[in-house]
This record gives structure tokens, sequence and C-alpha cells, in this order.
């Protein structure tokens, strides 16, 4: 029996994560293994693995990896971000005050800010074929809002606005969102042919130009309490139909966090929570 894991568990708003030091500890993870800690019940629980890993290119601090709670991986995650920031400074891996770090997404810049995180992530990608989704399905027709599609689900046709942010995500607006057939549609558009790599699909409710209401059903996951990707593809889709100012606060089951996106070819900003539950050690 080699070394104890030492692991701590993490969440931003209540999506939360096994994040596990990868630079000065070594160990390979499989999908059997995540699924079994990732079970609430006889595991650790928790919607994601976050494992922070020496750098492979120059320009960044660290990797990052992101595995989905069955074991999948994931290209980006925005309150994973936040937590990978702060687990950084709290191990002291780095003590510079901003950092670079890489994804299978792209690079996310993040710099703690009091008591939350500051991350920046890459400009967003709203054609279709860069999320990816594929209008040609016959479930799938056009709107007349430019970027919006509508699909056809078993709840009824959804108006969905394909957007990523190094990860892909479907936006549906609705009037009220304790309402929105999250679990039912959610789960059925993530896994539909339109979305090939699957995608996080977001219903958001419009309070206002500043303010909006969103609940997430996260590819490989379901619906989680928070979705920090799910919170910035929101406000990019609201922005393209012209319903959004550029900086907005979005309240998420687990809390809110703030979003700041300019525009066409601007980066994506994100403030937010980011909490250490506990630590702890795996015997393996």
């Amino acid at each position: 029996m080699g070394e104890p894991l030492r692991f701590a568990k993490m969440h931003g708003l209540g999506n939360d994560f096994m994040v596990i030091d990868l630079v000065t500890q070594d160990f390979r993870l499989t999908p059997p293994l995540i699924r079994r800690w990732a079970d609430r019940k006889t595991g650790i629980g928790f919607d994601q693995l976050l494992a922070v890993e020496p750098p492979t290119a120059p320009d960044v601090d660290f990797d990052y990896r992101i595995f989905n709670a069955d074991g999948s991986p994931a290209e980006q995650c925005g309150n994973g971000a936040r937590c990978i920031v702060r687990f950084i400074h709290e191990r002291q891996l780095s003590f510079k005050p901003g950092l670079k770090l890489s994804t299978d997404g792209g690079q996310v810049s993040g710099a703690l800010a009091g008591r939350d995180v500051e991350i920046e992530l890459q400009a967003p990608a709203t054609d279709p074929h860069e999320v990816p989704f594929r209008a040609d399905q016959d479930a799938v027709s056009p709107t007349q809002r430019t970027g919006a599609w509508r699909v056809n689900t078993a709840s009824g046709g959804m108006d969905v606005t394909p957007v990523s942010v190094g990860n892909p995500h479907g936006v549906i607006f609705v009037d009220r969102i304790s309402a929105a057939p999250v679990s039912e549609a959610g789960g059925e558009i993530s896994r539909h042919p339109c979305f090939p790599e699957g995608a996080n699909i977001g219903f958001c409710e419009i309070v206002d130009p500043g303010y909006v209401r969103l609940r997430v059903h996260e590819r490989g996951v379901g619906e989680t309490r928070a979705c920090g990707t799910g919170a910035c593809a929101a406000v990019v889709a609201g922005r393209l139909h012209g319903w959004l100012d550029p900086q907005v606060k979005v309240s998420l089951p687990g809390g809110k966090v703030w979003v700041h996106w300019q525009g066409a070819g601007a980066p994506v900003k994100m403030a937010g929570a980011a909490t250490l539950v506990f630590e702890g050690s795996l015997s393996l």
C-alpha cells in the first residue's frame, strides 16, 4: 500500500468538488475510481473531480483537469476554476497573485479578490460549428432570433441558444425559473444529437437587464446547485439577443456570481465564492 492520497473537498455556491494536488503527489486517475469516490452514500460525493498538475506549456502556471461524477472528462468549469485558484494558494503551490491555468477547454486566468475569486475565460464561441451544435438535425429548426434554434423534445419545442465558453452550453430563456423542466428537457437536450459532444443546458429567467435567475442541467451530472460556465453562457446568450447589460448578477440555487462580458471578441469575466469544506486522505 502506497502513501495516502491527500485531497480537499471544496464548493463554489454548492457546486461541489473533490480537489487533488498532482503537483506534489503522483497518482493515476481512472473513471471507475472517480465514479466510486463521487457516490454520495458510499464515497466522498461531488459533482466534479478537479486535479491540478504541473504545466505542460511554458506560458501557464498549472494544468488542471476536470472529471464529471460519471468519470467522463469535461473541458471547462467556472466554479471549479475559482476553487482551483484558492486551492493553489491555500496549499502554497504558488505565491503569484494572478495565475494562468490550462484546461482542455482553453486557458483560464484567476486571482483572489478578498473573500471571492475572479476568473477570466477566453472569448466565447457562438458559431454552431465551434460549440459544437448541429443545426442539420431533423428535430432542429431555425427561429426568428439570430443564434437561437428550436429543438423538439418530449416536453415540447425549446428555443436553444448554443454557446461555448470552453465547453458546450445550450441556453433556454423562460418566464418562470421555478417551473422550468430542468431534469426532463434539460437532460434530453443535454444528450440530443444536435450537441454531438453533449452540453450543459441552462434555463434562464431575466428579471431585469442586470439580473437573471438560472438553473443548469450539467452534462454527466444532472442539475447542480451552481454552474459557473453556465452563468457565463447565459449572460453571453442574453447579450447576443440584446436583453442584458455588460455586467449581470446571476442567481443560482446555491448563490450568486457576477459575470461581465463586453461583447464579441472579449473574454468573459466572473467573480464569486470558492469555499474549502474539509481536507482528508485516502488509503489506496
